[in-house]
């Protein structure tokens, strides 16, 4: 069973600042950031600059974002079509690129960011 429609924004509040204070962790910070990354990006239609943690796969240059549950989240609307400018921390330092949303034939979302 799938779930749809927008996520309750007090839980989503919640988590985002556990992952958060999870990336910052003397203890386990080092080993969360090589999975969990912060991106930032501007909102087409708002022109309000946000920023939300993501679960990443990186390879050279190439960032692969897969969406959870793509249909009951909004960001990656920012990046369909032609994409646009996004950036993401990644090795402790700051990176800025282009990234590409794409949806396949079963639904699933990738957010494809190409680093510059």
């Amino acid at each position: 069973m799938g779930f749809s429609g927008p996520l309750p924004q007090a839980a989503v509040k919640r988590v985002n600042a556990c992952v958060g204070k999870a990336r910052q962790s003397p203890r386990w910070g080092h080993l969360v950031r090589r999975r969990l990354t912060v991106v930032t990006y501007t909102g087409r239609r708002s022109g309000r600059t946000f920023s939300i943690p993501v679960a990443y796969r990186r390879t050279g240059d190439v960032v692969t974002i897969g969406v959870q549950m793509p249909d009951a989240k909004s960001w990656w609307r920012n990046f369909s079509g032609d994409g646009g400018p996004i950036s993401l921390e990644v090795d402790d330092v700051e990176r800025s690129g282009h990234a590409v949303a794409r949806r396949d034939e079963k639904g699933r979302v990738t957010v494809t960011v190409h680093l510059t």
